[in-house]
């Protein structure tokens, strides 16, 4: 099995995992009830999608 002749910097192993970060989901606003959940999910506030109710929640007491 090959091996590298020389050690990586680590200036140059830091450059190539510039790019290994976490990223914020994106929001959006329910058209609903005006909640916020994640894009192209169904609102776990009121159940709707694209302003279609697709799960139905129980009604606070």
């Amino acid at each position: 099995m090959a091996h590298p002749k020389r050690k990586i910097s680590t200036q140059r192993r830091n450059k190539r995992r510039t790019h290994h970060k976490a990223e914020v989901k994106q929001l959006a606003t329910c058209s609903t009830c005006g909640a916020a959940h994640q894009m192209h999910r169904v609102c776990p506030e009121c159940g709707h999608y694209r302003g279609q109710e697709v799960i139905q929640k129980a009604e606070a007491l």
